[in-house]
This record gives structure tokens, C-alpha cells and sequence, in this order.
């Protein structure tokens, strides 16, 4: 059995760059600025489309807070493409994660079940939130495409914690 690696609430996120459809790329992390990273299985995944569909709802809740928002998946561009005009997002779509950077996020990652599902090994969906400081403030990595983090929830939490300047939690290990 593999092991993975875990990030830990409060460590510096070092700057990832992600290639980005239709734009630039996308830098996350050592922005200067908070920043959200939904990690997503990719265009396969019914529960992923509906959950950037929701995530695009609240997109102005986010801008709000000053809070940059973006997905990545280990999907080619073409599949992203795919999932872009299934859902429509207004923020950027990331793709071509590749297994060294989802070992370097401690993500779990699956093999498809058929070659009807997909092409290549995939990540489990997560959440990184980083604060303005560049640490990470929020780090939620699930192994199975069920578990996701509530939206209304975590923007009510990410309000509170700027509001308040609340400390990073769980820092200890």
C-alpha cells in the first residue's frame, strides 16, 4: 500500500503554477492574496459538475471576501473543454495535474474503473485555502468523490475567520 503526504495548516504554500483554460497560467499560492484551490476528479465525474456548477452560484460570495477561487484536475485540455461547456464557470478551470504534483498536495488518487470513465490515474477532491500571509488556513483532502465541503459552510467559515483575523486551527500534529 502507498502512503501519502500531508500538507499541514499554517506552512507556507510554496507558488504552484497550473495551466489554465483559455488564459494564462494560474499561480496558487505566495500571491500576496487569499486564494481557494478546489481540487476536482475531472469531466467523468457527475458529482464534480454539479459541485462547480454550485461553486459558480457562489462565485460573488467569494469575490466579496477577496477571495480568488479556481479548480485543477488531472484532465488534458480537451476534457477540460468538455467539463468547461458542461458547466460554464466564470473562474478559471486548471488541468494537467500530473501524479508528482497530487503526491507533493498528499491528495488520494484513483485508477478509473474502465476506460469509459476515463484515461489516466486521478485525484480525490480537496480544498486548500490560502491566507493573504501565504500559509495555508484551510486543508481538507477526502479519498472518495462523495465528500466535499459544504460551499454555504465554508463561506461562512472563510467570513468569520477574516472578520475575527481567527488563528490557522490545527496546527499541531
Amino acid at each position: 500500500m502507498e502512503t501519502t503526504s500531508k500538507l499541514h495548516p499554517g506552512q507556507r504554500f510554496a507558488r504552484e503554477t497550473y495551466r489554465r483554460l483559455d488564459g494564462p497560467d494560474f499561480d496558487f499560492g505566495g500571491t500576496g492574496r487569499w486564494q481557494t484551490l478546489f481540487v476536482i476528479r475531472g469531466q467523468h465525474c457527475p458529482i464534480c459538475k454539479r459541485y462547480l456548477t454550485a461553486l459558480d452560484a457562489a462565485r460573488s460570495e467569494f469575490d466579496e471576501l477577496g477571495i480568488e477561487i479556481a479548480a485543477v484536475s488531472a484532465d488534458s485540455e480537451a476534457q477540460t473543454r468538455i467539463m468547461a461547456e458542461a458547466c460554464t464557470p466564470g473562474f478559471p478551470l486548471l488541468y494537467g495535474m500530473g501524479e508528482a504534483m497530487m503526491q507533493r498536495l498528499g491528495l488520494y488518487v484513483s485508477e478509473p474503473t474502465s476506460s469509459g470513465e476515463t484515461d489516466h490515474r486521478f485525484p480525490e477532491p480537496a480544498l486548500f485555502v490560502v491566507n493573504s500571509d501565504g500559509r495555508l488556513q484551510i486543508v481538507d483532502v477526502t479519498n472518495a468523490p462523495f465528500v466535499r465541503p459544504d460551499l454555504e459552510t465554508l463561506l461562512g467559515g472563510l467570513r468569520f475567520i477574516i472578520a475575527k483575523d481567527y488563528p490557522i486551527r490545527g496546527t499541531h500534529r
